[in-house]
């Protein structure tokens, strides 16, 4: 089994008939999904998704796959292919279009019109689309397409097979097994057996669930936990998931219905998606049934049902502005249902449970995942993917979609099966992978770091930054100003200290002006009359202070000022 090395260093230039896989997100994380495929000169781009912040990312919006490996080479870009409407697979794509909008972008109707709504976010138009189904062929330059239908927690979600004169690489995108889907489109196991029949030389396959024993749970058992919470709610019931998620949004579409109940979406993100989910066939909304949130006090409390954005715990979200009661239509009283219908994305569980004790000091009833069967993975657990492995018998295997440890334990999956582990390539993002004469192994690594969206601001932001960011909110900020004789070099004015986040009362600071002032003089009478110099003494002198008595790291800065 290879694995990515630090010392790897860049990849040679790729043999004539040689496909190269190069990885720009989605390996070793959950998101920024993007993987590059270059054959006789030419890109093929599959995915190109954001990665939401956690709380070591301080002021980020966004975070992206670094395009810049490919940013030298976009008129070889033959095509962006997206395997379903998620955030982590389609939320980059205005910023690639950024840079060469006229990247063909190829997709399943659902996400291609999921897409549109964020081109036109970004004023980007006349982006040239091309709306493919499953079972459907078709040919970017040297890249030979088929589409092949797999069922996720989104509908019109679709696996690729690319083939290239070096062989053939099944992409499964994100999928899971479901034998009973809401919408009845099942994930094409007789494509993918006949794709094994004519040989996958390459098996690029979702992690997610790698560890979890079984087959994923089906959506379909939601449906007694739903009904049973509108049985037993006798006032207002707010539902939060994904605004992507159709499946559960007429999951409850259909409860209220038998219930009795309107319903009414809240937050722009969802009357924007589900009215598109609405138009295209693949939310079916009664007559009369939805409501505008501005119409939900005409109503008694036991007659409306929401449907909300923020199962995330994000902070602007409707359902935080919600529990902070700070939403301009909608306010939490006592005895309120909430149900979180989704998962918990690593990394947002304290901003989720913040939001949960929000709702519950108000008096809500809030149903989630660890008191109620609310939500199911949409991904491929153990069992499916060694179904998967069996019936495809894939020549090589390279896990993507996940952490380090989902991609291993898929990795394992794929061994027990029979793949020879030296086939078996465990990459991370930026690792590159040839396939050459049916081999794949790891050829080196490319620079791929993160690039941060902050406010209107692409890439501005770095890790100094953040950590900066990271400094001022956990430890404070301390300023000391300090005035020196140009001639003499003798302080003339302060030390004045002033601080921020770092205790209530400057005073704390008086043991430390006759230490600075002192480290002053003896620089001044060494001959030391430089301001940089100045001022990193300045720093040295307080920063051993301060974390010697106060055991503290605040950001210090020192100004010295010449008279």
């Amino acid at each position: 089994m290879s694995h990515p090395h630090p010392d790897l260093g860049a990849p040679a230039q790729l043999p004539p008939g040689a496909l190269r896989v190069t990885p720009l997100g989605g390996l070793g994380e959950i998101g920024r999904n993007m993987t590059v495929f270059e054959h006789d000169g030419r890109l093929l781009i599959v995915d190109c998704g954001v990665l939401f912040p956690e709380d070591k990312h301080p002021g980020v919006d966004l975070i992206l796959p670094d395009f810049e490996p490919i940013r030298h080479r976009l008129d070889d870009i033959e095509a962006l292919v997206l395997t379903h409407g998620h955030e982590d697979h389609i939320g980059a794509v205005p910023y690639l279009l950024r840079e060469r909008p006229d990247i063909p972008v190829v997709g399943s109707q659902l996400t291609l019109a999921l897409l549109d709504g964020k081109l036109r976010e970004h004023r980007l138009k006349d982006v040239p689309h091309h709306v493919v189904r499953e079972r459907q062929r078709t040919r970017f330059g040297p890249f030979d397409l088929e589409f092949v239908s797999v069922n996720h927690s989104i509908p019109d979600a679709l696996a690729v097979a690319i083939r290239t004169g070096a062989g053939t690489v099944l992409h499964t995108g994100d999928f899971k097994m479901d034998q009973l889907p809401l919408d009845r489109r099942l994930t094409d196991l007789r494509a993918f057996a006949r794709l094994g029949e004519e040989g996958v030389d390459l098996f690029l396959v979702d992690s997610t669930n790698a560890e979890m024993p079984g087959f994923t749970v089906s959506e379909r058992d939601i449906t007694p936990t739903i009904d049973r919470v509108f049985a037993r709610a006798d006032r207002r019931i707010i539902v939060a998931c994904f605004a992507s998620h159709v499946h559960r949004v007429q999951q409850v579409m259909d409860a209220a219905v038998e219930h009795g109940r309107k319903v009414a979406y809240v937050g722009r993100s969802m009357v924007r998606n589900m009215g598109i989910a609405s138009d295209l066939g693949f939310l079916r909304v009664p007559p009369n049934t939805v409501i505008d949130v501005r119409e939900v006090d005409k109503y008694e409390p036991n007659e409306v049902v929401l449907i909300s954005t923020g199962s995330q715990g994000e902070p602007l979200s409707a359902l935080s502005r919600i529990a902070a009661r700070d939403h301009p239509q909608i306010r939490i009283e006592v005895g309120d249902t909430v149900v979180l219908a989704s998962s918990l994305i690593p990394g947002n569980e304290n901003a989720v449970y913040r939001v949960i004790n929000g709702l519950s000091r108000w008096g809500a009833n809030v149903v989630h995942k660890g008191n109620a069967l609310v939500h199911v993975s949409g991904h491929a657990s153990a069992g499916e993917l060694l179904y998967c492995y069996n019936i495809i018998r894939p020549r090589n295997v390279m896990p993507v979609h996940g952490e380090i440890r989902h991609m291993r334990a898929n990795a394992d999956l794929a061994v027990s099966t029979g793949v020879p582990r030296e086939r078996v390539v465990l990459a991370e993002d930026g690792v590159v992978v040839d396939l050459i004469d049916g081999v794949a192994r790891i050829a080196g690594k490319v620079d791929c770091g993160y690039v941060y969206v902050d406010g209107s601001t692409v890439g501005d932001i770095t890790e100094t930054s953040l950590k900066d960011r990271r400094i001022l909110g956990e430890e404070g900020f301390i300023s000391v100003i300090v005035v020196v004789d140009s001639v003499t070099g003798k302080v003339t004015g302060g030390p004045e200290i002033k601080a921020r986040g770092f205790a209530e009362d400057d005073s704390v600071f008086d043991p430390v002006l006759e230490k600075i002032s002192d480290a002053l003089d003896r620089a001044g009478r060494d001959g030391v009359d430089d301001t940089y110099q100045l001022q990193q003494l300045i720093r040295r002198t307080i920063g051993k202070w301060v974390s010697d008595t106060h055991r503290r790291r605040p950001m210090i800065i020192p100004v010295v000022v010449e008279v």
